[in-house]
């Protein structure tokens, strides 16, 4: 009997902690708040995690034809893409990282690229040259390249 106590007892404690930790995303402006208020060592994931949310709304936005809405998202993808890696550049705990998110967004950059119109190519190209321009920079700075 004590048994099924504990048992459902652990139950319970898991499934409680998956349910706060499911609470709801943080949205874009709480996040972006987090980003600016937080550590300098915090700073570039969570300005990479704002560059990523921008990258899916920049995707569900020229899905849904939202064409200006989508420029606007991927600008954003590049504006902070571009403070987590300044910051990184002055705080470079976590370069590594950071190199690494970069290329991802970038790479999903070209993936989405080849998804759009003609006419809507030029902003995303142009992002996902910024961002492999910023990860070679960090590329640089972490093997000691000029």
């Amino acid at each position: 009997m004590n048994m099924h106590r504990i048992v459902a007892c652990v139950v319970l404690a898991l499934v409680s902690s998956v349910c706060l930790s499911a609470e709801k995303e943080d949205t874009l402006d709480q996040l972006i708040t987090r980003a600016e208020k937080a550590h300098p060592d915090e700073q570039p994931a969570l300005y990479v995690q704002v560059a990523e949310h921008q990258l899916k709304a920049a995707n569900d936005f020229y899905t849904e034809g939202k064409n200006v809405d989508g420029e606007s998202a991927i600008g954003d993808v590049s504006t902070y893409a571009g403070k987590a890696h300044d910051v990184v550049l002055k705080h470079p705990k976590k370069m590594k990282q950071t190199e690494i998110s970069l290329r991802k967004i970038a790479e999903r950059l070209r993936d989405m690229k080849r998804t759009l119109s003609f006419e809507d190519q030029a902003p995303v190209q142009k992002a996902a040259d910024q961002l492999e321009s910023l990860r070679t920079d960090l590329q640089k700075h972490m093997f000691g390249g000029k």
